[in-house]
């Protein structure tokens, strides 16, 4: 299939950096080659989708599971696992999330201009799925003024992240509501929707489920209501907002193996993919621990078992690498994840525990403990919830229950774009151990800082959104995450 290219550029200019030819590189970008002022939304799907998953993974590789301890590099000089994260990292995912966001957008607006209900809803989720990864990472972000180029907004403001999620929260019930009507796709837009073949109630419930999740990370904050939300969507009002129920219905962005899904990783060399990294002890430790049969599929052997190294080693102190990705994982179908039916169970786990609803918060956890593994094609070991390092006690203290709940999500978001450092950074669970060389004071980055080129390019909206967050800083707290 060939890309649409009607990119028009993002908040910034996203893939023109402060060159003296950025006015004129821009005015071409934002070009349509083709002529066209309206594509039809289900065009726009398939490439835009991909092209975030896969960039998703690639970070979820070098900077993700570097932060969460997943694997550990074997580069002296690499020190993302020490807390050190250098400002040209946080290009790579501002332009990208960006440049996909506007044809996002475009979903939406295409499908209003031709009244196509379902294909707006489709539209709506996945705006509020990269704008979410967005001011998750940065914090507040160009939002209600980005994404216009075509109108000429080309120095956009930056809004509050707090603004930004009841607007998140807003779309999501717009897209439920008109998901609700069940429009039916064509043949035609069926054959080229990835994620779910045109079934608009697993679209639906993929919106809700996404609501959750975001509901929760919220929740810690007084300026909405998450924990009545939730309670409505899961108890009161359950029949107006479907969410997933089996793994079946979860998001995933299968790779094919072929074009036009092929992995981010299928042509990758194996040293970059594995060769230059190990699985860290803290990752393989608690998986052979709890006798997870996950570990056959993601680690290699070293000898005659699964051994990690230890993240954050002190400069100079470089482990011999052991168990490591297995290179099957580069084809693999399970890691274009976008949100599973585990996360929210454990979403749903959490909330009991926190009397957001009434449910059991032991019924969920073993739910999702058991979905996270069948999910991967493994059969669940019969005596699997009842081992004490996975065992789910309800007379526990809240801290212990919370921990097993979010190491069992934290395996559950395997290689799913930043999640895991997400909800550490919301929760402080799983909890980590720190390395005697990690730096940062020993504390978990909060945030990635701006991209430098965005002082330049939008130098009074960025000094306006430093001084409302109070500093451009890893360590600056975002909304959801202020006590």
């Amino acid at each position: 299939m060939k890309k649409i290219k009607i990119f028009t550029l993002t908040a910034l200019a996203a893939s023109c950096l402060a060159t003296s030819s950025c006015t004129k590189d821009f005015e071409e970008i934002n070009t349509n080659p083709n002529g066209t002022t309206a594509v039809a939304p289900a065009s726009l799907l398939m490439p835009a989708l991909h092209d975030v998953v896969t960039r998703n993974n690639n970070r979820a590789l070098r900077l993700n599971n570097e932060l969460m301890q997943v694997h550990v590099t074997i580069l002296d000089t690499d020190e993302i696992h020490r807390y050190v994260i250098k400002s040209g990292e946080s290009d790579y995912m501002w332009n990208n999330w960006y440049l996909q966001r506007t044809n996002f957008v475009d979903i939406y607006n295409n499908a209003l201009l031709t009244q196509q209900k379902s294909f707006m809803g489709i539209g709506l989720i996945l705006d509020v799925w990269v704008s979410s990864m967005l001011t998750d990472m940065y914090g507040d972000v160009p939002y209600s003024e980005a994404n216009k180029g075509r109108e000429g907004k080309l120095q956009p403001k930056f809004d509050s992240q707090e603004m930004i999620y009841k607007d998140l929260f807003a779309k999501l019930e717009e897209a439920n509501a008109l998901l609700a009507a069940g429009e039916a796709m064509r043949d035609y837009e069926k054959s080229i929707d990835p994620l779910y073949a045109g079934d608009i109630t697993k679209w639906r419930k993929f919106g809700n489920s996404l609501y959750l999740r975001l509901l929760m990370r919220a929740s810690n904050r007084p300026e909405v209501d998450a924990a009545g939300k939730i309670r409505e969507m899961v108890e009161t009002n359950a029949s107006f907002y479907p969410i997933f129920t089996s793994n079946e219905e979860s998001a995933i962005l299968r790779y094919t193996g072929t074009m036009p899904l092929l992995s981010e990783f299928s042509g990758m060399r194996d040293y970059d993919f594995n060769g230059s990294h190990g699985l860290s002890d803290f990752f393989v430790n608690h998986l052979n621990e709890m006798g997870d049969p996950r570990i056959t599929r993601w680690a290699t052997l070293f000898g005659s078992g699964y051994y990690g190294i230890p993240s954050g080693y002190v400069p100079g102190n470089i482990p011999e690498r052991q168990s490591s990705y297995h290179l099957t994982l580069k084809t693999e179908p399970l890691l274009g994840n976008i949100i599973n039916y585990a996360e929210v169970q454990f979403i749903l786990a959490e909330a009991a525990l926190r009397g957001f609803i009434s449910g059991d918060a032991k019924t969920y956890y073993d739910k999702g403990t058991t979905s996270a593994i069948s999910m991967w094609g493994l059969e669940v070991p019969a005596d699997h919830l009842t081992k004490p390092t996975v065992a789910y006690d309800p007379a526990a203290d809240f801290d212990t229950k919370l921990e097993k709940i979010m190491l069992q999500k934290y395996y559950s978001l395997f290689f799913t774009d930043f999640q895991q450092w997400y909800e550490y950074r919301r929760t402080g669970h799983p909890v980590l151990p720190i390395g005697p060389g990690v730096q940062n004071g020993g504390v978990m980055p909060s945030r990635f800082k701006y991209p430098v080129y965005i002082q330049s390019l939008n130098g009074a909206n960025y000094n306006a959104a430093v001084a409302a967050m109070g500093a451009d800083d890893i360590n600056t707290k975002v909304w959801w995450d202020r006590d």
